[in-house]
């Protein structure tokens, strides 16, 4: 018997065709400030992006590696590939052009999209991609590749063939590769479309929501995109994503509701320069990715009273899978949440069982979680156990099933005999007085000697915006507030602290391994 699926199966027409049908006329998208588009002026204009892509070639199931650096370019081809069933291999445009051509060839991709951001990039890593059969550039013809513009120009505004749906492949997104080559999870038009609810569970209000730069790779896009146009909001998108461009954006838009990970609210609230903006309109800010030290809560709370503060837990794997609220009492401000519904968490001690009240690894199952690592089955069956993802994080969960974080495994620090995170580090040095942003790590103590595995607490700080620190003074100042296995023995005053780069002009992810680098030796 044939299949046969729904049309709302398939994850670009669910998520924005439904919602040109119900609401053709509301602005679904605004791009720098001086373009806008409605729900169904953006459905017509994928729609001839898709057109476009299947006359010059792109078939269901071809492997498309999308190097777009506009943001625009990224929604509408994004979800163009997605309609007519290709698979999105969503590239980063900072990674180095050795591990781009790496990531396209194992990714077994043999169409490639770009746009005029990254022509010198595509130039570089051209010659050595000789399975790459089909190359297309949005913004204008070049030599060797098929003008996407043109072909779209003249195209059809009629719905394409839908060629995927369901437990098809939707598209392969990176992890952030901090060692090694960046692995490919897979995720499904099915998992993906279980992220896309995400705003709907957090209120009904059809605002403005934020799509930062981060829509262009990793699981950017269908955390931010998906869950925008799901909940029929209008998606505010930008090229520069950096504190000082938000602060212009949100009074401009009205924006009502952002997700960004802490980092970018310590680096925003690190200086003065937002005294000033207007950001009243925000009314719902959701933040994860990396630990919420309640520190930096309370600075957030107090700059934006009138803003409901959302926490989340999820990895690329399993986007969104525990939610909670952050400023009404409903939880304690360290828990991240709990499972979303139609998720499931526990924590599992060294033997496999489930505990309550201990720390231990964190698992996760849902419909949001991948199927795997592209082409590496070892490392999928390393980390999906029995229907539950298992990526390495350690955390705790109360009996009524509230998720404490603690970090990664490898983070950990081990003093005088016991293991800390460097979130309970660092959550007491941002109540220093002067203190914007604090990043610690455990190096080895003795590390010639028998006893290597033994560490001390290496803590960097970062000075806000006129002010100055010494290292001693907030040495003495945390050995007084916290017990001596999670004291730090050596504090350095830093300008910045080393994140991941990414595409959102504002820093990514804290990279531990980088203040060890830096300092570990001084």
């Amino acid at each position: 018997m044939a299949r046969h699926h729904s049309p709302f199966s398939n994850y670009a027409y669910a998520v924005l065709t439904a919602s040109a049908l119900r609401t053709p006329d509301k602005v679904a998208l605004t791009y720098c400030g001086d373009q806008r588009f409605t729900y169904d002026e953006l459905n017509r204009r994928v729609n001839r992006v898709a057109h476009a892509l299947l006359a010059a070639g792109v078939r269901p199931g071809t492997r498309v590696a999308s190097l777009l650096n506009e943001t625009l370019h990224v929604a509408e081809a994004y979800l163009a590939q997605m309609k007519i069933g290709s698979t999105v291999a969503a590239l980063n445009p900072y990674w180095p052009a050795d591990t781009l051509r790496q990531v396209v060839e194992k990714s077994g991709c043999t169409a490639f999209v770009y746009d005029a951001t990254v022509d010198g990039l595509v130039a570089e890593i051209r010659p050595a991609l000789p399975g790459v059969t089909l190359w297309l550039r949005v913004g204008g013809a070049a030599d060797g590749a098929l003008d996407v513009d043109a072909l779209a120009a003249t195209a059809s505004e009629d719905e394409p063939p839908l060629g995927g749906s369901g437990d098809d492949l939707l598209a392969l997104f990176y992890t952030s590769g901090t060692t090694g080559l960046p692995k490919a999870v897979r995720h499904t038009h099915a998992s993906a479309l279980a992220s896309a609810q995400i705003w709907l569970e957090v209120d009904r209000d059809p605002g403005s929501v934020m799509g930062t730069g981060a829509i262009i790779w990793g699981i950017g896009f269908p955390a931010l995109v998906g869950p925008a146009f799901y909940a029929g909001m209008t998606l505010v998108l930008e090229q520069d994503w950096g504190p000082a461009n938000f602060l212009r954006v949100v009074p401009r838009e009205k924006v009502t509701h952002v997700s960004l990970i802490p980092s970018f609210f310590a680096a925003l609230l690190g200086s003065d320069d937002h005294a000033d903006a207007d950001l009243s309109s925000l009314t719902s800010i959701v933040l994860g990715g990396e630990p919420l030290l309640p520190g930096l809560r309370e600075r957030v709370m107090k700059r934006l009273p009138g803003a409901a503060i959302y926490s989340y837990y999820g990895q690329t794997e399993a986007p969104y899978t525990c939610f909670g609220r952050q400023d009404d009492g409903s939880q304690e401000i360290a828990s991240a949440g709990r499972a979303r519904m139609s998720c499931a968490v526990r924590i599992t001690g060294p033997d496999g069982r489930r505990v309550v009240d201990e720390v231990g690894e964190i698992n996760l199952a849902g419909p949001n979680v991948m199927t795997g690592y592209d082409g590496e089955p070892d490392k999928t069956a390393g980390v999906l156990r029995d229907g539950w993802y298992v990526g390495g994080d350690l955390g705790r969960m109360d009996a009524a099933g509230f998720v404490y974080v603690l970090g990664r495994r490898e983070d950990a620090i081990l003093k005088h005999g016991r293991w800390s995170q460097p979130a309970q580090v660092e959550e007491a040095a941002i109540e220093v007085d002067g203190v914007a942003e604090a990043g610690a790590v455990g190096v080895p103590a003795h590390p010639e000697g028998a006893d290597a595995v033994e560490q001390t607490i290496l803590l960097a700080v970062v000075p806000r915006a006129g002010t100055t620190l010494d290292g001693d003074a907030v040495r003495a100042a945390l050995a007084d507030r916290l017990p001596p296995h999670r004291a730090p023995d050596r504090v350095v005053v830093t300008a910045e602290l080393p994140h991941m780069q990414d595409a959102s002009g504002g820093p990514g992810k804290l990279l531990r391994r980088g203040i060890r680098d830096a300092h570990a030796a001084g």
